[in-house]
C-alpha cells in the first residue's frame, strides 16, 4: 500500500517539464539516450504509463523539448509590456536573443542533441515541431509589418517570409553552436546583423547592411 501511495504522489507530480528535465539529465549523466521507456520511467520512479500522457516516444519527447524551448520564449516576451509595441523588426531582435538566452542556459542538452548522430539530417529531424512554431511567428510579423504598408504592391509574402527565417534560425543555431567567444557576444552580434540585413532586404533598402553582414561574416571565418 506504502507503494501505491508513492506512485499516485509521483503521478499528481509528474509534469510536461519535469519530465523533460528527468530526460536531460539522463542522456547527460550517461552520454545516450535511454533504451527504453520502461527502463527510463523505472529508473526515475514514474509510471510508464504516465510518460506516454506526454509523448509517445523518446523520439517525440525531443521534438517536445524543443517546442517547450519556443514556448518558453514566448512567454518571456509577453511578460514584458514594451514588447507589444515593438516593430515587427524589433520583437525578432528580442525572440531571437531570448530564444538563444534559453539555449545557452541548455547547451550542454543541446549540443548533445544536434551531435548525437553521425547524418547532420537526423539531428536535425527534432526540430521539426519547433519550425513549425517558429515559421508561425514569422508570418503573424510579417502580417503585422503589411498593414503599415498602404499599397499590396509593397506588401511582402508572408510565406516566403517564414521560409527565410527559418534558413536564417539555422545558420544562427550552427553560428552560437561554433561560438567560441565569451557570453556569446559574437552571436549576439550575429543576431542583430542578420536580422536587419533581413528587415532591410524586405523593405528594400539592403546594400549598406548586406555589406555590413557580409563584412562580419568574413571576419568571422564563416564564408
Amino acid at each position: 500500500m506504502a507503494t501505491a501511495k508513492r506512485n499516485t504522489t509521483k503521478k499528481e507530480s509528474l509534469t510536461r517539464d519535469k519530465l523533460i528535465g528527468l530526460y536531460m539529465d539522463y542522456v547527460l549523466e550517461n552520454g545516450k539516450e535511454p533504451g527504453t521507456v520502461y527502463k527510463f520511467c523505472k529508473e526515475n520512479k514514474i509510471k510508464e504509463e504516465d510518460f506516454y500522457k506526454f509523448y509517445g516516444s523518446f523520439e517525440g519527447l525531443q521534438k517536445g523539448i524543443w517546442e517547450r524551448f519556443f514556448e518558453h520564449t514566448v512567454a518571456v516576451l509577453h511578460k514584458s509590456k514594451e514588447y507589444e509595441s515593438f516593430s515587427s523588426r524589433e520583437k525578432m531582435l528580442t525572440f531571437y536573443f531570448t530564444f538563444f538566452e534559453n539555449l545557452t542556459a541548455n547547451r550542454s542538452y543541446v549540443l548533445f542533441a544536434l551531435k548525437q548522430h553521425e547524418m547532420p539530417l537526423k539531428n536535425l529531424s527534432q526540430l521539426k515541431l519547433l519550425r513549425k512554431r517558429v515559421k508561425s511567428y514569422s508570418r503573424d510579423l510579417i502580417k503585422e509589418g503589411n498593414k503599415d504598408k498602404p499599397f499590396k504592391l509593397l506588401q511582402q509574402s508572408e510565406m516566403f517570409f517564414s521560409e527565410a527565417v527559418w534558413v536564417q534560425f539555422l545558420f544562427l543555431l550552427k553560428f552560437w553552436m561554433d561560438d567560441n567567444s565569451a557570453q556569446f557576444e559574437s552571436t549576439d552580434v550575429a543576431i542583430e546583423k542578420s536580422v536587419n540585413t533581413a528587415f532591410d532586404v524586405f523593405d528594400n533598402t539592403p546594400l549598406e547592411r548586406i555589406v555590413d553582414f557580409g563584412k562580419f561574416l568574413w571576419k568571422e571565418k564563416m564564408v
